[in-house]
């Protein structure tokens, strides 16, 4: 069974707009049927002059040729005042639901998207998606805006003239018509070429805005490595790329105008030589072929524009089938059903195995625990696993094998939301949002009073420098907290997670890419922060754990050895050759082939 087209997927979706689309649909129907009514009234006028009080007025009672004008003339106004009125009303019902459509895709595909996997996320770039939030979504309203109108307008003008010729002279009407079918097929024949053309335009243009939005991110990074000529012709081919395919899908559209001008055209020849000749025999009135003359040449606009009106609804179409694609995508994890209490969080990695492909597994049978209010580190080389362990724990992926468990609660038998919520993350690639510290600070918790966001910042040993910054807690961070240091960015991140009050508190990496002093103070905050919560660490520098109740060393996805820091030691095994390294007590190569400590 065939997918069904984009503008199937289209009208589904929008389903509880269907009154607002036959109202807008039908004010554009009359619209364009009052615009056409002037060409007639003009018949009419002739239709006075020429047979006087015989005229198709006198059907009416109106016998003075005077008479007649001043009726003809009201006519007029009427139709000139009803067309202004249609056209007022379906303008502003295009655009207001050609807006609202365009809000509605754009907040439900950002709230489908947010809801995927982070598996999803890893996939694709941010350029690429931002592309199917804005363009694509910005693509649609263009057509809504103007295309729909211009579409059925086209649709009721073919339909009324038609109708017309039919009435005044049926022989005239059937040779005019004899293009129409030709036109039709050539219009089905134009779309469907220019679907996949519109398609691959779509991509290139996901593909352009990755890439740019990759570089912006990384522009400290490529002038760092005076990468800026290198990185100039990257975005210069992927641009010369999204413009050849749209060379190739202009060169198409292009074409279409000129040969529905020549369809046009026939059609046109044959009213004005055929009605001539019969308006010359008397067989036909010189009115209704004035009308007919008219008709013609009004038809002929909206059908040369049907070729910019079908290149905006294939553009649209193929953004169309990417939106809705993404509101396909169906996530891989499915949420729990069980409310995850308030926990003692007692946690339990039990038999824990995963892969992120099939053949390359991360974790091969894990199990520790990490008993209430306890703090448990784990320590081992890079790729060893140990980040693994803080994406299971929050469900960023569920394992292959095993279970982990919160109070005897399987983590995938919770709700997400109870769940994380019930854990406080401290990252080491600290993410803040532009806004102020402030701001930052109570993402956690967005009901959190001004008092409580600086005590959650005095127990992360952040207040003092918040408070020497210029505007204090109402400082601008910017873009992903540039403003800031990196240790003051992490402590703002721990005066976050402080705020949360999480049962649970998760340190990634926390203090791996800070100084000693920051090190220093953060460890100081960590250490009163854990006291009543219970913690996991996974870590780099070992100073920062060696309090611990219990560390675990993790090396090439399984657990070497486990102990406190002074049993680990005392072991004298990988832990205690890396705990010499870093404290400068060891002879160059004595961990040859260990691995340094890192992040996996």
């Amino acid at each position: 069974m065939s997918a069904p087209s984009p503008l199937v997927r289209l009208i589904r979706y929008a389903r509880p707009h269907r009154a607002r689309l036959l109202t807008s649909s039908i004010y554009s129907v009359l619209n364009k049927v009052m615009d056409l009514a002037p060409e007639i009234l003009i018949g009419g006028a002739i239709d006075i002059v020429v047979r006087g009080e015989d005229s198709f007025l006198s059907w009416f009672g109106v016998i003075d040729v005077r008479a007649q004008f001043v009726v003809l003339g009201f006519l007029t106004l009427v139709v000139w005042g009803l067309e202004s009125l249609f056209e007022y009303l379906h303008n502003v019902g295009w655009r207001n639901l050609a807006q609202t459509v365009q809000h509605e895709l754009r907040i439900d595909a950002y709230t489908h998207i947010q809801n995927l996997d982070v598996a999803y996320f890893e996939d694709r770039s941010t350029g690429g998606l931002m592309a199917v939030l804005n363009d694509d979504v910005n693509q649609l309203e263009r057509f809504l805006d103007v295309g729909a109108n211009d579409l059925i307008q086209t649709i009721t003008a073919v339909t009324g003239v038609g109708v017309v010729f039919f009435v005044l002279s049926p022989t005239v009407a059937l040779l005019s018509i004899i293009p129409i079918p030709f036109l039709i097929w050539g219009s089905i024949k134009f779309t469907r070429l220019m679907g996949p053309r519109y398609a691959d335009v779509r991509d290139q243009a996901g593909s352009l805005n990755g890439l740019l939005a990759n570089n912006l991110g990384g522009i400290t990074t490529i002038k760092a490595f005076t990468a800026e000529r290198r990185e100039r012709a990257r975005v210069d081919a992927e641009s010369d790329a999204y413009r050849l395919i749209n060379r190739h899908a202009i060169r198409l559209s292009s074409a279409f105008v000129p040969v529905i001008r020549i369809g046009i055209l026939a059609g046109f020849l044959v009213t004005m030589l055929v009605g001539g000749f019969r308006a010359l025999d008397g067989t036909l009135e010189p009115a209704a072929y004035t009308v007919l003359v008219f008709l013609t040449q009004r038809l002929l606009w909206p059908l040369t524009s049907l070729g910019q009106t079908l290149d905006l609804y294939q553009r649209s179409m193929a953004s169309t089938n990417r939106i809705l694609d993404v509101l396909d995508t169906e996530s891989q994890m499915e949420d729990g059903d069980t409310p995850l209490p308030r926990p003692r969080a007692d946690i339990r990695y039990s038999g824990v195995t995963f892969a992120y492909m099939a053949g390359h597994t991360v974790l091969d049978d894990v199990t520790f625990d990490i008993p209430a209010g306890h703090t448990v580190a784990v320590v081992g080389s890079t790729g060893s696993g140990k980040t693994t362990l803080v994406k299971l724990l929050l469900r960023f992926a569920d394992v292959d094998r095993g279970a982990i468990t919160i109070d005897g609660h399987d983590v995938r038998e919770a709700t997400l939301e109870t769940l994380r919520g019930s854990i406080g993350l401290v990252s080491q690639d600290v993410f803040l949002f532009h806004g102020t510290v402030a701001d930052n600070i109570a993402y956690s918790r967005p009901d959190a009073s001004e008092a409580e966001i600086e005590a959650a910042a005095k127990a992360a040993e952040a207040h003092d420098f918040i408070m020497s910054l210029p505007g204090g807690y109402e400082t601008i961070v910017g873009e992903r907290g540039q403003k800031l240091s990196g240790g003051q960015r992490q402590r703002i991140s721990i005066a976050r997670a402080i705020l949360r009050d999480p049962a649970i508190l998760v340190l990634d990496e926390a203090t791996s890419s800070v100084d000693n002093e920051t090190e220093a103070a953060i460890q100081r905050s960590l250490r009163y922060v854990s006291e009543t919560r219970t913690t996991l660490v996974i870590a780099h520098r070992l100073s920062t754990i060696r309090h611990a109740d219990r560390i675990h060393v993790l090396e090439q996805g399984r657990i070497v050895e486990s102990g406190t820091h002074d049993e680990l030691v005392a072991l004298n095994g990988i832990y205690a050759a890396l705990w010499r390294v870093q404290t400068g007590e060891t002879m160059d190569g004595e961990i040859a082939g260990s691995g340094m400590i890192g992040s996996s």
